[in-house]
C-alpha cells in the first residue's frame, strides 16, 4: 500500500490484514482473561458472624437513621422494659427530690435553733427542747399601745394565764414588734418597759416601717422558728379579733398534711397608680395593666406550718419583697409544693357578721371590717366584737388540739 508525504512522494507501508475470526477471538479470550484476574484480586474471605451490607441495605439503614423509613415498623424496637424502668428512675428520683427538700427543711429548723443557742438568744434548755402547738404572733407598732392593751383585756391570756396556755395547750402570743431607726432611743425604752410589764413582747432585729413589713414577716418567722418548735406559725394583725381555741381546732384538722398554707384567700388587682393605697411599684411584673395578683391569704391572719416558716427561715435572704407583705408571704410558694386551704371563718365581719354565724354554731377564728383592714376604731370597738362574738372564757381551756 502506497501513501503521498507532503512533499508529493511516495512512500511504501506494509500492512499486516487481520481475518475476521482471529479479531473475535482475540477479544473474547481478553474479556475471560479480566475477569478471572479481577476476581482473584477482589473477593476477600469474609469474616465469621459479620453481614456485609448490600448498597440497598445501606440505603436503608440510612433512611432508618433519619426517620425517614417507609417500612420502619420492621426495625427492632426498644424493649418495653427499658421505658419501664426509665419511667421508675424518674417516680424514684422525684421522691428522692421531695425528701431532699423536707430534710433541708428540718436543718433549717435545727440550724437556726443552733443559731439562737450560740447567739445567747433568751430561751431556756426547757424551750428550746419543749414541742408547741402554735405560734401566734401580733404584728404591732410603737405607735400602737393602746392596741395592744386592748387586745390584753380581750382575746390574749394574762399573767398566769398565759404561762398556763403555753405549758398545757402548747399555745405560744406574743406581740411582735423591731427596733426603732436610733436604736436605744426613747421609743425602744418605752417597749423595753412594757415587756418588762407584761412579758408578752418578741423583740426582732428589724428596723420598724410601714414600707418594711415584708422584711419584718420574714424576720417575724425566722426568729419564731428559732424559738420555739411548733406545728403552726400564725400571724396577726393587732386590730383583728382572734377565737384562740377556734383557731387552734381550725389548725388541727390540717396538721397530718406537709407545707400547709391557711387563710383567706384573694386575688386582687395590680395597682399601678402612685399615691393609692397598696400601690404596687413592681407592677410591670405581673404582666399588662388591669391584671391581677395571683391567690395569697389576706394579710389580717393567716398561717403556715413549721415546714414552711422553716423554709422561709433559711431562704430568707433572697426571698423577693414586694410592697405588700400579704403578696410577698404568697410570692415566696410559687413553685413549691405548698397545700392553699381557703377559710373564709379567718376573715369575718364584725357584728352583726360574726355575731350571726356564732348564733349558727359556726364561730368565727377572726373578725375585722375590710373596709378599714382590720376593725375600724379598734380601740373602742374590739370589746364589743369580743362581747357578742367571742367563744367564751373557757373555750380555749376546753379544747382539744
Amino acid at each position: 500500500m502506497s501513501m503521498k508525504n507532503r512533499g508529493g512522494e511516495q512512500i511504501s507501508r506494509s500492512v499486516v490484514v487481520v481475518s475476521h475470526k482471529w479479531t473475535l477471538f482475540l477479544c473474547v479470550a481478553s474479556f475471560s482473561a479480566g475477569l478471572f484476574f479481577t476476581n482473584r484480586i477482589w473477593i476477600m474471605p469474609e469474616a465469621k458472624g459479620v453481614t456485609r451490607t448490600t448498597s440497598v441495605e445501606a440505603e436503608r439503614l440510612k433512611l432508618v437513621s433519619e426517620g425517614c423509613d417507609p417500612k420502619f415498623e420492621r426495625v427492632n424496637r426498644v424493649p418495653t422494659e427499658i421505658f419501664e424502668d426509665v419511667s421508675k428512675t424518674q417516680h424514684a428520683m422525684q421522691t428522692l427530690d421531695k425528701t431532699i427538700t423536707n430534710l433541708e427543711m428540718e436543718l433549717a429548723a435545727a440550724k437556726a435553733e443552733q443559731e439562737s443557742i450560740i447567739n445567747g438568744s433568751p430561751t431556756s434548755e426547757a424551750t428550746v427542747k419543749r414541742k408547741y402547738f402554735m405560734v401566734i404572733g401580733v404584728n404591732t407598732a410603737f405607735s400602737s399601745r393602746k392596741r395592744r392593751d386592748s387586745v390584753r383585756a380581750t382575746w390574749m391570756p394574762q399573767g398566769e394565764k398565759r404561762r398556763k396556755l403555753e405549758l398545757e395547750k402548747g399555745i405560744v402570743a406574743r406581740f411582735v414588734i423591731g427596733h426603732s431607726a436610733t436604736l436605744g432611743g426613747i421609743l425602744d425604752r418605752a417597749i423595753e418597759a412594757e415587756d418588762r410589764k407584761h412579758g408578752d413582747l418578741l423583740r426582732l432585729d428589724h428596723v420598724e416601717g410601714y414600707l418594711e413589713l415584708s422584711a419584718k414577716t420574714k424576720k417575724y418567722f425566722a426568729t419564731a422558728v428559732s424559738l420555739w418548735d411548733a406545728e403552726y406559725y400564725v400571724k396577726v394583725d393587732d386590730d383583728v379579733h382572734v377565737n384562740i381555741a377556734t383557731l387552734g381546732e381550725t389548725l388541727a384538722r390540717h396538721r397530718k398534711k406537709p407545707r400547709v398554707y391557711i387563710g383567706c384567700m384573694k386575688s386582687g388587682p395590680v395597682l399601678s397608680q402612685r399615691g393609692v393605697r397598696y400601690h404596687e411599684p413592681e407592677f410591670w411584673k405581673f404582666g399588662e395593666t388591669g391584671n391581677k395578683y395571683f391567690r395569697h391569704a389576706t394579710g389580717q391572719l393567716y398561717a403556715i406550718s413549721k415546714d414552711l416558716a422553716s423554709y422561709i427561715s433559711v431562704n430568707q435572704h433572697v426571698l423577693h419583697k414586694f410592697a405588700n407583705e400579704d403578696v410577698s408571704l404568697g410570692s415566696w410558694f410559687i413553685g413549691l409544693d405548698v397545700k392553699h386551704i381557703d377559710d373564709r371563718r379567718l376573715c369575718c365581719g364584725t357584728p352583726p357578721d360574726c355575731e350571726w354565724k356564732a348564733q349558727a354554731g359556726n364561730i368565727c377564728v377572726a373578725s375585722f371590717d375590710w373596709s378599714c383592714s382590720g376593725i375600724c376604731r379598734s380601740v373602742d370597738r374590739i370589746k364589743e366584737v369580743h362581747r357578742r362574738c367571742g367563744e367564751g372564757e373557757d373555750a380555749v381551756w376546753k379544747a382539744t388540739f
